[in-house]
């Protein structure tokens, strides 16, 4: 019912005002050309029963979209329509009782009575509704002031890592701190493709668009151009914004490896990145077709910290991950529950 208190079809067929009365006009008559007909279908089985039954429906709809005006005019025509040609003296004004008359004033007096509260509801809704929209208007607004003062929050964090890494003299710390910055970077991405339009007012994101954008983004900043490739394929579906976030991490964190181990001494090289539905949830592969680790190595890991930070954001995301590796390249695998 509060859907139906919102949908006020003068605001959408009059929203000047103007031409108001034509609109209630036209739902009056529409309501009441519905409780006719519904009447004259009655009346092929059962003839004369319930006269004033169908108004109240009439009535409360045409109350409902087109104001108490509206159905004012339902309640007056079906009432007259069902004095006339419904009570037992047809297609006259005159009753055949005094109970006739006392049933008539009481059928008005609950149309009147219909019509006040279908009007009080409706008004309620719509002050309601107003409220709501007032709220996310707010809320939109401080999400964006927030957005604004996260996104210099991370500019101001990266420029201030930049410059001490150029200052650096040694290159095992110039190492650490453009891995630090590179992190920030992905998370700033991060927030930049989730924290907006309508992943920021439904929680929710589509990954297909947002994987594909964050893949774009890495290309661009790993400069991989011609000879090393990064392809993306992905499933849409909506997961929930902060999953979705570990989720590109991990892509973030896969993919920076395997752009700086994968193709150690080779020119050329593909690295993919899939996510896929699949029956019990999700299936995130990090593919590449470099020279894969040696036998006797670990995982592969940045100093220990970026394999570190991919079991913590597989955990985060409510996965699991496996790792091959070969000659052929290495394939990681992030099986995540619905």
């Amino acid at each position: 019912m509060g859907r139906i208190g919102e949908t006020d079809l003068l605001d959408r067929l009059a929203p000047s005002g103007r031409g108001t009365w034509i609109v209630q006009l036209g739902l009056g008559l529409l309501a009441t050309a519905m409780a006719i007909g519904l009447r004259t279908a009655i009346d092929s089985f059962a003839p004369a029963a319930g006269p004033f039954v169908l108004g109240f429906p009439a009535i409360l709809i045409a109350t409902l979209f087109g104001r108490w005006q509206a159905g004012l005019l339902t309640g007056v025509l079906t009432l007259l329509y069902s004095w006339y040609f419904v009570l037992p003296v047809r297609h006259t004004l005159a009753l055949k009782s005094p109970d006739e008359t006392a049933r008539l004033a009481l059928a008005a007096i609950n149309y009147l009575a219909v019509i006040v509260i279908a009007e009080l509801f409706r008004r309620a809704v719509r002050r309601a509704s107003d409220e709501r929209d007032r709220e996310i208007a707010e809320r939109d607004l401080f999400l964006e002031e927030f957005d604004h003062r996260v996104k210099n929050n991370f500019t101001l964090v990266a420029a201030l890592l930049d410059m001490q890494r150029r200052r650096a003299r040694e290159a095992e710390t110039q190492a650490a701190l453009s891995s630090a910055l590179a992190r920030v970077d992905s998370i700033a991405r991060a927030h930049r493709h989730l924290y907006r339009g309508a992943a920021a007012s439904h929680g929710a994101v589509d990954m297909a668009v947002y994987l594909e954008e964050l893949s774009a983004a890495l290309a661009d900043a790993l400069f991989l151009r011609g000879a090393i490739t990064l392809d993306c394929a992905c499933d849409h579906g909506a997961i929930p914004r902060d999953r979705a976030v570990s989720i590109g991490l991990i892509v973030n964190e896969l993919v920076t490896n395997a752009a700086k181990h994968a193709f150690a001494g080779r020119e050329s090289g593909r690295i993919e990145v899939r996510f896929e539905a699949t029956p019990q949830g999700w299936r995130l592969v990090v593919r590449d077709d470099g020279v894969g680790m040696p036998a006797d190595a670990k995982p592969r890991k940045d100093g220990g910290l970026g394999q570190k930070l991919i079991d913590g954001f597989v955990r985060q995301a409510r996965g699991t991950a496996t790792t091959e590796t070969g000659p052929g390249g290495t394939v990681v695998t992030v099986v995540l529950e619905a």
